[in-house]
């Protein structure tokens, strides 16, 4: 049955929001050379606005931006190289008009200065896979330009992480569900204590990142113990290495054979009450969410 959630807005900078009373879906554009999905790659601002225009055609309710690769294993990308990636990427989307022009765009960064940059050329929100703990200024940042931002849980960086199916030493939790409750738990206090209103706060449970395969389901079948903590949740599941996982248990697979999987994961989600949903594949996501939040709120 649909877990019902109370009418809630993502308010963002700009003047910006989402309303989340049915499920919105923020596209993927990966600005860089290394992202593990090659289909989310775009190489210049002209791919972006692409992208960005195929996406909103296809039903993305937000855009998000991202310079560094926060695959397990990937390099780590300087701030000023992240800029250069982004930044041009945001002003041809701004100045393409029409639709781009007034689409949420979230600048996928855990620097500061590279949220500040992409800020200033037109994005309204920060997605932040630190939650704020990498940079210090960045809750501050936030706050001061009234932009949304979105704290995500993880163990540790990227680069020190793993593929859920790989771990030679595996994560250990003695409640996976709970204790992430409570790092975000924690992030929310410190949003809260930067000077960011509630309302600009979006969760995201860190799937894929520090999480073994069950870790990670159990987490799935726990999100009503994170919606419980106020703010929106993000389903961030789309293409990841669980996901093939468990649609193909036993099958090594690639990021290219998880397309089921994953829309499956974010159905799964939108029973479960999360509204936003991170995907590479805006069409097949908006198109499965339509239909059970067609059959499920009553057309």
């Amino acid at each position: 049955m649909l877990s019902r959630m109370p009418h809630t807005v993502w308010r963002l900078a700009n003047g910006r929001s989402i309303t989340l009373d049915r499920p919105r879906i923020m596209a993927i554009l990966n600005l860089t050379p290394d992202s593990f999905h090659g289909a989310s790659r775009v190489p210049s601002p002209s791919a972006a606005v692409e992208a960005a225009r195929q996406a909103v055609g296809d039903g993305a309710d937000a855009l998000d931006l991202g310079g560094e690769s926060t695959r397990p294993g990937a390099a780590r990308v300087p701030a000023e190289e992240q800029i250069a990636r982004v930044v041009p990427a945001v002003r041809a989307i701004r100045a393409a008009g029409g639709p781009l022009a007034s689409v949420p765009i979230s600048v996928d960064t855990t620097r500061a200065a590279v949220a500040r940059a992409a800020l200033d050329a037109g994005a309204d929100a920060v997605n932040d896979v630190s939650a704020g703990e990498e940079d210090a200024s960045m809750l501050r940042l936030v706050a001061e330009r009234g932009a949304g931002v979105v704290l995500m849980h993880r163990l540790v960086p990227p680069d020190l992480d793993s593929y859920s199916d790989r771990y030679a030493t595996e994560p250990t939790y003695a409640d996976v569900v709970g204790e992430v409750a409570v790092f975000l738990a924690g992030r929310c206090r410190a949003a809260a204590q930067a000077g960011i209103h509630p309302d600009h706060v979006v969760l995201d449970p860190g799937l894929g990142f520090g999480k073994t395969v069950g870790q990670n389901a159990e987490l799935m079948r726990g999100v009503g113990r994170l919606l419980a903590l106020g703010p929106p949740v993000l389903c961030a599941a789309s293409r990841k290495s669980f996901v093939g996982r468990l649609a193909s248990p036993g099958v090594d697979t690639t990021p290219s054979e998880r397309l089921s999987g994953s829309v499956a994961l974010a159905v799964q989600q939108c029973l479960s009450g999360v509204r936003l949903f991170r995907v590479h594949d805006v069409r097949e996501h908006a198109e499965a969410l339509r239909a059970v939040w067609g059959v499920t709120a009553g057309g």
